[in-house]
């Protein structure tokens, strides 16, 4: 879905048209120069190498007035300085034809040796020269001409390894010689006809006809995997019996495509040793270009049919691998004599350079787009493709060279609702393939819709308004309008267009307004013509020359505070405003450097530029965001990312001083999420909260985001459109207590809104099954934006009712004129309590059953669906309804033989004694035991309450009746004791006056009773006897001694068994000193003080 975009194109012209012609070109990678030769012709025999570099200054460009909307960018010749090109001849020298067969010598190869600063060329004749420049430092500017060996058959075709290690050279003779770097000889191979019997391809005789099944049926037969025909390699009509070299890109084979036996043509395989490794499959009409994909997966060849051409591709075992067909505008191919195929660094880029034109051409989803046409000034001779910079290449021809630098880019429409149509146009020649992808996902190479265009397109342009489209291409701009009509995209149609009148080569095109559009055409320079978008046509109304000084990288379109503004970017990174009236300004933010792939968005009503640089890293203005970035796209809410560690990030577009990058941790940041390895953003629809990646192979994937789909609900809760939000909850698995939790106080204001826009009863109760009480904007859905100061978040005010029976119970307000149409969603709000309703919801169902059976029975039917009905049945009877407990249990899978009787024997007793029946079925002993209660049955009541021990129960319930509270307390006494929990029986049978019985349950309790114990002993009656006493008090203070409870046990010595001193032994064993001492002093006893207090101590 990419295309290429020129943001670099320049040329470089001879003084003369009298000037020999440029032969050859080559980059100096290190200087970012391009080496370029002239000559040799018939006419003058010498060859000069010259050296084109661009040191242009940057300046503000001045524009003239005029009207600026829809930019073009054009440029087209130059004279020697134009552009800021400079050149300066580095050395020249002779070079006469060694053969009278050779009118003039040719250059055959030109390759630039960054670290010895030495210039390679190989000449047909033979020759193989070098140009050691001077490094600068010496300070004698000498340059070194050296013919470094000679060949005396003469050259066919040469070319170096990529590690500039090996140079293999075919001669005429039909010899491959494999040389070092110091042009020593490694290997001398002759390629013979011989090597066709190498071949390790295998034939079956499939091409005989002899050898072919000729019966009955026999084409329905053929096995599909043998072709209907088999190549026998005849020549092409253009054969001219030259040869070509191309290495792989690891340098570990080379392919030599050269004629075998005068007629058959042959791709070789060697290895770096000079070993023939494999020889090509025979192919009729094949050329001798030869490219072999840097990749390594691909030989690219070119075989010309009667009514088509096509390049061809081979395996590095030689067989063959697919095609495609070439496309020309302007005429048949048959009119280029030659075809020369070359391939850029990384493999993504195969030019094809025909008599006046490259063509670039990429692949995806394994089909060929014809990305740009680029036309050539004259005859073209050579072209080198950047080593490190892979889409910028320098193209030479006859009367200079070319250059041209192009970004991989989509072209998409705009990302803000309501028009993020995702719209996208993908240049394929001719034609432009258009999808909507909010309503339209076709996959590539398909299209939605494919219009076609007189020549072929270089730029596509939409207006933010997405209504508008501008296709730039060779011979003119067309303005197309394209409309929806609800949700459904119509075919665009074409509103106005112009032609060309002047040659040029237009560059970009970008949209400023919707009803004028620029033009930046070439007329010795770059000129911006501006064009008004009229319903007769585009008309020219003004036009601005550009100085040679001023340079434009690209132009896009910019949606501020005063309207649509066309921006431009020069090579330094300084933002325009392209003028209307007045000369251009510069914009409120800059950059620090070119950013080829670059917008400008409006943040808290300031420009912020966002862009990526060639490397990979993501700026907002001077701030560094991320490094790896392989694409991005910018929505209202979000900058969008993807990077070399397969990640999808998202980052909120606030100021960017507060812009923050999420980890790669997506099982944490919603922020974050993995994605397939090579992924790339195409084009993001925050409406439907989705956007298309594309694969490596070309195939497209649409994801939802978590990060986009939570602020597009966010989003659409705040703007009350509950309905849109639950349907995306709903088809994205997002929790649905957002759509209360993100506006509390706003959900339950319009919760009859809220009902109104869900509409369907299965959707009401959906999401009410779904409430819980945790609130997902804090847990799981926390807001990862950082609000400005002024916006505070909505007060969570504590409240001790619960959310979910806040929200079921205002569902349930706004329902209950409703009953006859949503009576699921009532009953679904009661269940759905915490804890469920369910008394509440089976009242409503028993309710109905006096006025409606049938609506009844839909009601039981939902709440058995909802809840356990085993539980629903239990339930109705603790209604005491038993009608409706039957309704209940006609919905289980129970026996009736099990609760018909049941039901039965309960209708035949009184109105208590069925109570009391129904709260003991169910275990509900308390209100059994008040229908036992009301039923006066005290002495059956006795039993139940022993029986279950139900003696708290019974005590309240005779907490006025005084005899039988007596009675029960008794109760209540024995089984406290029968339980060993004698303090407590103690003081039940306290109350009841019993106090032989409390003292001997205090007596049972241990010593943490003695108080209690004794004090019922003293109140018996008649009391115990004084030995009796005696020896309780003194049981007691022994257990208290054994106890260490020694003071305890002296207060038993001293006020019940008047034994003094023990009692001090007691205390002074107990180290309560001070209390012995008032002891003996209170007694006066000072005799005890050296007998038993001091013998304490």
């Amino acid at each position: 879905m990419r295309n290429l975009r020129n943001i670099r194109y320049g040329a470089w012209l001879q003084e003369s048209p009298s000037a020999a012609a440029v032969t050859s070109a080559c980059w100096d990678p290190a200087k970012d120069e391009v080496l370029c030769t002239t000559g040799p012709t018939e006419a003058k025999a010498t060859i000069e190498l010259v050296r084109l570099s661009d040191h242009q200054q940057q300046q503000q460009m001045v524009l003239g007035g005029g009207h600026v909307a829809v930019a073009v960018i054009v440029q087209a010749d130059m004279a020697t300085s134009g552009f800021g090109l400079k050149s300066h001849v580095v050395a020249s020298w002779d070079a006469p034809s060694p053969s009278p067969d050779l009118p003039a010598d040719r250059v055959v190869s030109i390759h630039h040796f960054s670290d010895t600063l030495t210039t390679c060329i190989i000449l047909e004749g033979g020759d193989i020269v070098t140009v050691q420049e001077d490094d600068g430092f010496s300070g004698a500017g000498d340059v070194q001409i050296e013919i470094v060996g000679s060949i005396d058959a003469g050259i066919a075709a040469a070319g170096w390894s990529p590690d500039e290690e090996l140079l293999v050279v075919v001669t005429k003779e039909g010899n491959a010689v494999f040389m070092g770097r110091t042009f020593d000889p490694i290997a001398d191979v002759e390629m013979t006809a011989e090597d066709l019997k190498l071949s390790k391809h295998v034939s079956v005789g499939w091409g005989k006809k002899e050898t072919q099944f000729q019966g009955k049926g026999a084409k329905a037969l053929r096995d599909p995997t043998i072709p209907e025909k088999v190549d026998e390699g005849l020549p092409s009509v253009n054969e001219d019996g030259s040869a070509a070299v191309s290495w792989r890109g690891d340098g570990a084979y080379v392919a030599i495509n050269s004629t075998a036996g005068g007629a058959r043509r042959v791709v070789r395989v060697f290895s770096r040793e000079g070993v023939l490794d494999s020889v090509s499959e025979p192919v009729d009409h094949l050329e001798g270009s030869l490219s072999w994909r840097p990749s390594g997966n691909l030989i690219a060849g070119i075989q010309r049919l009667s009514e088509k051409t096509d390049v061809v591709f081979f395996e590095s075992n030689g067989l063959r691998h697919g095609q495609f067909t070439l496309r020309n505008a302007d005429g048949p191919l048959s009119e280029h004599e030659k075809i020369r195929l070359e391939w850029n660094s990384d493999s993504t880029v195969l030019a094809v350079i025909l008599k006046d034109r490259i063509q670039l051409w990429t692949m995806g989803n394994y089909h060929w787009y014809l990305k740009q046409e680029l036309p050539l000034a004259s005859e073209f001779s050579g072209l080198s493709w950047h080593p490190e910079k892979p889409l910028r290449f320098a193209a030479a021809t006859i009367g200079g060279v070319n250059f041209a630098e192009y970004i991989f880019t989509v072209a998409r429409g705009s990302l803000s609702p309501p028009n993020d149509h995702g719209s996208v146009a993908v240049i394929d020649g001719q034609t432009v393939k258009l999808t909507p992808f909010r309503t339209a996902n076709v996959p590539p190479p398909m299209a939605w819709a494919e219009p076609e265009f007189p020549a072929s397109v270089v730029d596509v342009a939409f207006d933010p308004s997405n209504s508008l489209m501008a296709v730039l291409h060779r011979k003119g701009l067309d303005v197309f309008e394209w409309q929806t009509k609800g949700d459904r995209s119509i075919r665009p149609t074409e509103l106005a267009k112009v032609v060309f009148d002047a040659a040029g080569v237009p560059l970009q095109v970008a949209f400023s307004s919707k009803t004028e559009c620029q033009i930046l055409a070439s007329a010795e320079g770059l000129k911006v013509e501006t064009y008004a978008v009229k319903a007769s046509g585009l008309s020219l109304t003004n036009t601005t020359q550009l100085k040679p000084t001023e340079t434009i990288a690209s132009i896009f379109s910019y949606e501020g505070d005063s309207g649509v503004e066309a921006i431009a970017q020069d090579r330094s990174g300084k933002l325009y405003r392209l003028p209307s009236q007045q000369a251009p300004e510069l914009l409120g933010t800059q950059l620090s450097t070119q950013l080829p792939w670059c917008e400008v968005r409006d943040i808290n009503g300031r420009p912020v530029a966002l862009g990526m640089t060639r490397n990979g890293h993501l700026y907002a203005n001077s701030k560094q965001l991320a490094k790896n970035v392989t694409s991005f796209a910018v929505t209202p809410a979000h900058i969008i990312f993807t990077t070399n560690n397969h990640f999808l990030k998202f980052v909120h577009l606030v100021d960017p001083e507060e812009m923050e990058v999420p980890g790669d941790d997506p099982e944490i940041d919603e922020r974050c999420r993995s994605i397939e390895r090579g992924a790339r953003l195409v084009t993001a629809t925050p409406t439907n909260m989705n956007l298309v990646l594309q694969m490596p192979r070309g195939n497209l994937e649409t994801i939802y985001p978590r990060a986009m789909v939570v602020a597009g609900i966010r989003q659409l809760v705040d703007e009350k459109n509950y309905g849109r939000a639950f349907a995306f909850c709903r088809t994205q698995r997002v929790d649905m207590n957002i759509l209360y939790d993100h506006q509390p106080s706003q959900f339950l204001s319009n919760v009859g809104l809220f009902l109104e826009q869900l509409k369907d009863i299965s959707y009401i109760d959906l999401f009410l099954s779904s409430l819980r009480e945790e609130d997902v904007t804090q847990t799981m859905y926390k807001d990862t934006k950082r609000s400005p100061r002024s916006s505070e978040p909505e007060p969570v005010t504590k409240s001790s009712k619960s959310k979910v029976n806040k929200i079921c119970d205002a569902i349930l307000k706004s329902l209950a004129p409703k009953k006859a149409t949503n009576l699921q969603n009532i009953i679904t709000a009661h269940v759905c309590k915490d804890p469920p309703a369910l008394d509440d919801g089976l009242t409503l169902v028993s309710e109905l059953m006096q006025e409606d059976e049938k609506l009844a029975e839909r009601a039981v039917e939902h709440i058995c669906f909802l809840v356990d009905v085993n539980r629903l049945y239990d339930n109705a009877l603790g209604l005491y309804n038993l009608d409706l407990a039957l309704l209940v249990a006609q919905q289980s899978q129970r026996d009736p033989r099990e609760y018909l009787p049941f039901i039965q024997n309960l209708h035949k007793l009184p109105d208590l004694r069925r109570k009391f029946e129904i709260d003991d079925h169910l275990d509900r002993r308390a209100k059994a035991l008040s229908h036992l209660k009301a039923l006066d049955a005290f002495d059956e009541l006795q039993n139940y309450v022993v029986k279950h021990s139900l003696y708290q129960e019974a005590l309240s319930l005779y907490r006025y009746d005084q005899a039988r509270h007596q009675i029960l307390t008794g109760l209540y006494a024995s089984h406290l004791e029968s339980n060993s929990k004698y303090r407590d029986a103690g003081l039940a049978y306290e109350t009841l006056q019993n106090f032989s019985k409390a003292t001997s349950c205090y007596r049972a309790a241990g010593v943490t009773c003695w108080r209690e114990c004794l004090f019922a002993a003293q109140q018996q009656t008649p009391p115990p006897s004084e030995d009796a006493f005696t020896e309780l008090a003194s049981t007691l203070a022994e257990a208290l001694w054994e106890g260490k409870e020694y003071a305890a046990a002296a207060t038993i010595h001293a006020d019940y068994l008047s034994a003094l001193e023990t009692a001090v032994k007691c205390l002074c064993k107990g180290y309560h000193f001070a209390e012995a001492l008032r002891l003996i002093a209170r007694d006066r006893r000072p005799d005890l003080l050296p007998t038993v207090f001091d013998s304490g101590l």
